[in-house]
């Protein structure tokens, strides 16, 4: 028993030295990037660096470096809410006599992550496309501070909608509930994955909140990592989540009226 709560506490040990370095990374990545600063933009409004190639490089090398960040950065945000979920599944699988617990666990992060990873190339794709086309046709460019209020309106009420309800249930349950699952890597793996689903769908308003408000914005990034932890683990989750829909509807409206102000 002794042997069981030491190797816990060095699995939580190595899970906050992870979170610290992810931290520390994306606190760094964000404040290089808000020195770059941005484009000024037809509308008022300032497009980010991160949907954008830095003078030499390629493509492919500025989807990578997004990439590699946005990786970073989903650590820091995730890790905090999926951590109850890591040690229920290794304690599930201790009791099925397996002597690596770790490894398995493991595998089931990296199967959550793979799935935000996936996340990410789609995000820098839509965001690469979307900027490219804002710079060519300023109409286009002049419209986004009242399409961004909109998204983020849809955003927040998607709060309140059952599909919210139903991921926001799983991963909840997720962290509560015994597991009874195999104790092999294709089960990890898998696990892992269906994991990832649900929370990226749990978290797709959340997340377009982000993405609108700035990619590298870590003030945005806090407030949404701390709405997302709280939603999944504290007791009246389903609460905590409309009243952050509620606030972020209210987000929402005050963009579009400053937005028509602006125009």
């Amino acid at each position: 028993m002794s042997c069981e709560r030491a190797s816990r506490r060095s699995f939580v040990g190595i899970s906050a030295l992870i979170f610290a370095a992810s931290a520390a990374v994306t606190v760094d990545g964000c404040a290089s990037m808000s020195a770059m600063g941005g484009m000024p933009m037809p509308g008022g409004w300032t497009m980010s660096m991160a949907w954008m190639r830095m003078p030499g490089q390629t493509w492919p090398g500025a989807a990578a470096s997004f990439l590699g960040m946005w990786v970073v950065m989903m650590v820091a945000m995730m890790l905090p809410s999926l951590l109850p979920i890591l040690l229920r599944y290794r304690q599930a699988v201790g009791r099925t006599g397996e002597t690596r617990p770790g490894r398995l666990t493991a595998l089931v992060g990296a199967g959550y992550f793979v799935v935000w990873t996936v996340f990410g190339i789609a995000a820098f794709s839509s965001g690469a496309a979307l900027a490219a086309a804002e710079m060519k046709f300023p109409a286009l460019a002049r419209a986004i501070p009242t399409a961004a209020g909109v998204i983020i309106l849809i955003a927040g009420a998607l709060q309140f909608t059952a599909w919210k309800a139903h991921h926001l249930a799983c991963c909840r349950e997720a962290s509560a509930r015994d597991l009874t699952l195999p104790a092999n890597a294709g089960a990890a793996w898998q696990y892992g994955l269906r994991l990832g689903l649900h929370c990226s769908r749990c978290c797709a308003g959340l997340t377009m909140v982000l993405l609108i408000l700035g990619v590298m914005d870590l003030r945005a990034m806090t407030v949404v990592t701390a709405a997302v932890t709280i939603e999944r683990l504290a007791p009246a989750g389903d609460r905590v989540a409309r009243a952050v829909g509620a606030v972020v509807v209210g987000a929402g409206l005050f963009l579009i009226a400053r937005a028509a102000g602006l125009g």
